[in-house]
């Protein structure tokens, strides 16, 4: 049988047929995840009373292939003006009636990141300002923000906010997400996000700082140590330079309440001086202060160094604890008067929980001291209390070491802490009522 005549021209046209076929089965029957994915932009807000400052969190390749800058540890000093001036071009904040906002953009800084499914980045970091105009609602405006997306038009754009006082998101952890950016696929344009932040109050701004001083109170395993290591010796007498018998319950339940409100007086004081006064404190001398003052108190818990003075020391140690409290408001950037509640809210907060941690606590420390095993168990507190401080002290002072880490870790456990000064309260109690006799003085044996 002879061949048609063009069957070389059909035999090509087979061939690229399937040369076409195939890839193109291959691309359909792809899952769309098996594409290499892009990281995103991140915009993080902060709402005060009279500005909002946005943190903007750009992937750098995405960022170049847009701006066409090129950044890098070299060039970024070299290239600021650039970057800030591309910046301000692409963020367009206006008010409820249209009015613009001013846009000024801060510090510069390159840092590597990881998003879900992208693996790690590299990514620049820009602070910039949001300023409204006169009158204009800081909780409700239209953002308008194109920076990467209107070159990359698969970019996205995730917005957040991470505090606001007057909304009652102070903790400054955790984000609430406000809305997407990108572009619209029907009209290739990218719409602006309208911000609506709902109403603020001083209200909610007074409830989260009652939960914030709580809770901080609550995670700062280095407060709670040292106002429970001055009160393990509070029930007991002091003679020849040691911790020798007992005193009677009122006088130990004096000295308790008044070395809790020396510790209160203090704190709050230099809470509102440092508050009000806008002092801008070195970090690291006042948090080593407060590791030296619980190492002074676990010597004092084991020898005494300042019987009967307790209280004083109390107030005086608590002074520089009120100083490392004042470093969370003074992030907030709060208005005076946002800060006289804030300082209320802050302070009662810590001072419902530190009243509900010594209720739980004085039952033990009443009965501990008339246990025939109290000095042991004392002693063991008050050592394994002087090596998480002298820990502690080290790391502030610029030596990190795992005993600092895990006495920070501690804080973590919040809740345990709770369910067992809880039960060691129930069986104090559970135990003076079995009993019902007290242990002479003079047969607790001196250490």
């Amino acid at each position: 049988m002879t061949r048609p005549r063009n069957w070389p021209t059909r035999a090509l046209r087979w061939v690229a047929g399937i040369a076409i076929a195939v890839p193109a089965a291959l691309l359909i029957g792809a899952s769309p995840a098996a594409a290499h994915p892009m990281p995103h932009s991140v915009v993080q807000l902060d709402v005060y009373e009279h500005s909002v400052s946005a943190r903007l969190e750009l992937p750098v390749d995405e960022f170049t292939r847009a701006a066409g800058i090129g950044v890098s540890e070299k060039t970024l000093a070299a290239r600021t003006g650039a970057i800030r001036a591309y910046l301000v071009q692409h963020i367009r904040p206006a008010a409820a009636d249209g009015r613009t906002w001013q846009v000024t953009v801060g510090r510069l800084s390159l840092t590597r990141a990881v998003q879900t499914d992208t693996g790690e980045y590299r990514e620049l970091v820009a602070q910039a300002v949001l300023t409204p105009p006169a009158g204009a609602d800081v909780r409700h405006f239209t953002f308008g923000y194109d920076a990467v997306v209107h070159q990359v038009v698969t970019h996205t754009v995730l917005v957040t906010v991470r505090q606001d006082w007057a909304g009652g998101q102070v903790d400054g952890e955790g984000t609430t997400q406000v809305g997407t950016i990108r572009v619209d696929t029907r009209t290739m344009k990218v719409p602006a996000l309208k911000v609506d932040l709902g109403a603020g109050s001083a209200w909610r701004g007074f409830v989260a700082m009652l939960g914030l001083g709580g809770d901080h109170i609550l995670t700062g395993t280095d407060h709670l140590l040292f106002l429970l290591i001055l009160l393990l010796p509070a029930p007991l007498a002091a003679a020849g330079g040691r911790w020798n018998g007992l005193v009677g319950p009122r006088t130990a339940l004096a000295r308790i309440g008044r070395i809790t409100l020396a510790f209160t007086a203090g704190h709050s004081a230099a809470l509102a001086a440092t508050a009000f006064g806008r002092l801008d404190l070195p970090t690291r001398p006042v948090e080593a202060f407060i590791a030296a003052s619980i190492l002074v108190g676990a010597i004092h818990a084991v020898r005494p160094l300042f019987p009967g003075r307790e209280a004083l020391m109390a107030g005086v140690f608590g002074l520089g604890h009120g100083m490392a409290f004042s470093f969370v408001l003074a992030e907030m950037r709060l208005t005076t008067g946002q800060l006289a509640t804030s300082l209320l809210g802050f302070n009662l907060g810590i001072e419902l929980v530190q009243l509900l941690l010594v209720c739980l606590a004085l039952p033990s420390l009443l009965v501990l001291a008339r246990l025939r095993g109290g000095p042991a168990l004392r002693l063991t507190g008050a050592v394994l209390t002087g090596i998480a401080a002298l820990g502690w002290l080290a790391d502030r002072l610029g030596l990190a070491n795992p005993v600092a880490r895990a006495a920070d870790s501690a804080g973590s456990h919040t809740t345990l802490l709770l369910a067992v000064l809880a039960a060691t309260a129930a069986a104090a109690v559970a135990w003076t009522l079995l009993t019902r006799r007290r242990t002479p003085a003079d047969s607790i044996p001196a250490v």
